[in-house]
């Protein structure tokens, strides 16, 4: 029996097949730093976000845990994503007690594996063995597509809870998402809105510009919607503390069938970041 993994709009959640429950919307981190980071978090929690992705790569889990622990929200009721990078895979038991240090909010909701790279598998068990600690509660993959997953899913004992992947209108996977949800593993997009030099042609695309009008809603909020009514969960990066209230304004609105298709018609397979 699979896990049932499709979104409840009212939550506003997904059960992970870990059997943890996962917000649906977030604020990306990528590109955020110090007080930056702090202030944006700050800004995202006081606009009721509850889910926020990091990752060693981003030099900024320290800020994250700042934020996190001076917001006043109980812990359990934020959900932190961090990432292990392939040239930390060599020594993973360190990478993983470094990622706690830093965070210093007393577990890890979410570790994934950066992207593929040598000892990825064994990195992986490390992360299973961290679960059974409880210092992580559930474990997943990053940059990972149907090869990749054929290859390495057989060599490990937790399915992944989560695969994060680029995803936007430009590189939409529409052969890799349900191939991972087909296997109870959630799928999170990041660059939901095209990524850095980027955002302003997918934001300007004469196709969403529309359906944004006809619901009197932003591109950028069209693009969210329309990710999670495919069940893609959105982690958006923003420093700016309106476009991180926009990006949670979501759930009064529905893209109709028609819009849908729309916007599935723009796929490119245009990849705007090399993993």
């Amino acid at each position: 029996m699979t896990n049932d993994i499709s979104f409840n709009f009212e939550t506003r959640t997904v059960m992970l097949n870990s059997g943890y429950e996962m917000p649906i919307y977030g604020i990306g981190t990528y590109s955020l730093t110090g007080e930056t980071c702090v202030e944006s978090i700050t800004a995202a929690l006081n606009s009721g976000v509850r889910l926020i992705d990091t990752a060693y790569m981003y030099h900024n889990e320290e800020s994250v845990g700042e934020a996190v622990r001076n917001s006043g929200i109980p812990r359990e009721e934020i959900f932190v994503i961090t990432k292990l990078y392939p040239n930390q895979f060599s020594n993973p038991e360190e990478a993983i007690e470094e990622a706690l240090n830093k965070l210093d909010i007393d577990y890890i909701d979410m570790m994934l594996l950066h992207h593929p790279g040598t000892g990825d598998v064994e990195a992986y068990l490390a992360m299973e063995k961290a679960v059974a600690d409880r210092k992580i509660r559930s474990i997943g993959l990053s940059n990972w597509y149907i090869e990749e997953l054929e290859e390495f899913l057989p060599q490990v004992n937790i399915t992944p809870a989560l695969v994060q992947n680029e995803i936007h209108p430009y590189y939409q996977e529409n052969d890799v998402i349900p191939y991972i949800q087909s296997r109870g593993i959630v799928v999170q997009g990041w660059y939901p809105l095209g990524g850095r030099g980027h955002t302003a042609e997918l934001l300007g695309d004469e196709v969403i510009s529309e359906i944004a009008a006809a619901h009197g809603k932003s591109s950028a909020q069209v693009i969210l919607r329309w990710n999670l009514q495919k069940g893609v969960v959105v982690i958006p990066g923003s420093s700016n503390p309106e476009h991180i209230q926009e990006n949670t304004e979501l759930f009064d609105f529905e893209l109709t069938a028609k819009e849908m298709e729309r916007i599935n018609a723009l796929d490119r397979g245009e990849k705007h970041d090399w993993y």
